[in-house]
């Protein structure tokens, strides 16, 4: 039984296999079979992009909310996983702490996908990696630069790159970075990081569940994306996982402006949703 949990899961192979996948067209595996789309946090993107994909494989998709499971509370993780599997082909989960999907995954009684979590977020990566490929031709050696928080969107990402060949680098300021698990290259200067870029990519200042304060805000007022910093990068095309601030993190010339393929990269979390299943149910 494959679980994808994170990037960790995926080999360079696995990787390949699921970008290409996500662009054949789909066969349907899940016909006459459930996907448990658990959220702990809401998300635009999330549900309808995997509600879709579980649909076009054939499945039906069944969206649940925390407080109807009680995971932990009114029943075991484990007993709450093994009810889930008597109905559902996959558990796909998007919550806060991590350790909770890994739990049921130990069960085994069903496949377990991490729709995001606070420590990684796999299917924003493949969807990623996906409209990287599809802009340039290529992933091998392509310069994505960061910049923002050391988070679970840009963990997954660095990893991804790692998979794939790709160069990675990150501008964070100091005490917001991904500190020394990733052998990757991490900077304080946004300049410094999109020198050479291809793509240039942030996130919000403030993600679901963290603390907004004035303090957090007056560090990340030096990494806003703008039309200067993307002048610095003259060939570069901006992405963005979404939702945006506009005025915050990045200017509304540049996200909506022609270097932005923001809208092809939110459209691919349901071609790679799907690959990402195709994967896990091995329909080679």
């Amino acid at each position: 039984m494959r679980h994808l949990l994170s990037i960790r899961d995926l080999t360079a192979a696995d990787l390949d296999w699921i970008l290409a996948a996500s662009e054949q067209p789909h066969p349907r595996p899940l016909e006459g079979k459930g996907v448990a789309l658990y959220f702990e946090k809401p998300s635009a993107r999330t549900r309808n992009s995997m509600e879709l994909a579980v649909a076009q494989l054939g499945g039906h998709p069944v969206y649940i909310q925390k407080d109807e499971l009680g995971i932990g509370s009114r029943e075991s993780v484990a007993d709450v996983t093994h009810t889930l599997a008597c109905y559902h082909a996959i558990i796909a989960g998007r919550v806060f702490d991590h350790s909770l999907l890994e739990e049921m995954a130990r069960v085994n009684a069903a496949a377990v996908l991490n729709m995001l979590s606070a420590t990684d977020h796999p299917l924003q990566a493949l969807a990623d990696l996906l409209t990287v490929k599809q802009l340039l031709g290529r992933l091998d050696s392509v310069k994505i630069a960061f910049i923002g928080e050391g988070n679970n969107v840009s963990r997954s990402l660095a990893e991804a790159c790692a998979l794939a060949g790709a160069e990675f680098v990150i501008a964070s300021p100091e005490g917001f970075d991904l500190g020394n698990a990733l052998d990757v290259r991490q900077v304080r200067d946004p300049a410094e990081a999109v020198d050479g870029a291809d793509i240039i990519y942030t996130d919000v200042w403030v993600s679901m569940g963290d603390e907004d304060n004035n303090e957090r805000r007056r560090a990340f007022e030096p990494y806003q994306v703008d039309e200067a910093l993307m002048a610095l990068a003259p060939n570069a095309r901006f992405l963005h996982c979404l939702p945006a601030h506009r005025g915050e993190e990045v200017t509304a010339p540049v996200i909506d402006g022609p270097r932005s393929a923001v809208w092809r990269q939110a459209e691919n979390r349901m071609h790679t949703a799907r690959g990402a299943m195709l994967w896990m149910l091995e329909h080679r």
